[in-house]
């Protein structure tokens, strides 16, 4: 039985560069820093010394250093956050993290931290996230991107997401939590599902495992109305209301968005544009990051 290492977050940068075959001149420009907020203490990482351009925002069960390799490839000023109760954010006495509450939070966070960023994207939840801060704070977002996800996403479409989240709340050690991770991943290498782990758990007192991110929130979550988490009719309205340029960006071979989901938008915003990323799933960040990059680029 192996045993993990002693985690340091700024050491695996080398790892991510060398996966994907980015020139590496050494270590990144990259800190934690901390905004507080009405809700806790959001914890982020700002990648450079410059103002930021970008804002990252993770999916659920997630945290900023999902963007890592994207960061690495774009070599711009980013803040990429950890949501509320995921990474080193403060977790809230509700656990409410769903987009409308999480959104709220970011607001106050974001003036703090980026105020001037030409965009914000969001992944999964994230973007969910970022769709509503659109909506409540416009001055903040000049750009929108969505990645694989509309307001359209159901329990059955995030099926696997959420039997992947709903599993055990301890693992008896490093191994088994890596086992599991692979099983739900079969495209991801295990050397970028591992880091992805060291990122997003930590070792309890007995030697077991969990889960970094508040664990009540686990699962899909219902709202009161059935759907996989509240306020999702909201966030089609707030489609039609989004001034901001909208890209959705979504992975060619994931479940999450379908086409009735992009019909709907461009019904909703005729102006929002669509890209497909073939070959990678639900986590673009994680299956093609060097892609993914290349359309931010595309857009700064």
């Amino acid at each position: 039985m192996s045993s993990a290492p002693v985690y340091d977050e700024f050491a695996l940068f080398h790892e991510n560069a060398e996966e994907f075959g980015i020139p590496w001149t050494g270590p990144p420009d990259v800190r934690r820093v901390e905004a507080n907020t009405s809700n806790g203490t959001i914890s982020a990482l700002v990648w450079g010394s410059d103002t930021p351009e970008l804002v990252l925002v993770h999916g659920g069960a997630q945290n900023a250093h999902t963007w890592d390799t994207v960061a690495l490839a774009l070599h711009r000023p980013i803040v990429a956050v950890d949501l509320p109760g995921h990474g080193h954010s403060a977790h809230r006495e509700d656990h409410a993290y769903w987009p409308a509450e999480n959104a709220a939070t970011l607001e106050q966070a974001l003036r703090e931290l980026a105020p001037e960023a030409r965009m914000v994207v969001g992944m999964s939840l994230g973007g969910l996230t970022a769709l509503a801060l659109a909506d409540r704070a416009p001055d903040l977002v000049r750009q929108l991107v969505l990645v694989d996800v509309t307001p359209g996403v159901n329990r059955e479409k995030s099926s696997a997401i959420a039997q992947f989240i709903d599993g055990p709340e301890f693992f008896e050690s490093f191994d088994e939590i890596l086992a599991r991770t692979i099983a739900f991943n079969p495209t991801r290498s295990v050397s970028s599902l591992r880091r992805g782990i060291l990122h997003n758990a930590i070792e309890a007192g007995d030697g077991r495992w969990r889960w970094r991110y508040d664990l009540p929130r686990r699962g899909s979550g219902e709202g009161d109305d059935g759907q996989v988490m509240p306020g999702l009719d909201d966030l089609w309205k707030a489609v039609e209301r989004v001034q901001a340029p909208l890209l959705l960006v979504r992975g060619g071979t994931s479940p999450v968005v379908d086409d009735e989901d992009v019909a709907e938008v461009k019904r909703r915003n005729p102006k929002a544009r669509v890209v497909v990323v073939e070959g990678a799933g639900h986590s673009v960040q994680g299956d093609k990051p060097l892609e993914l990059a290349e359309i931010l680029k595309g857009l700064l």
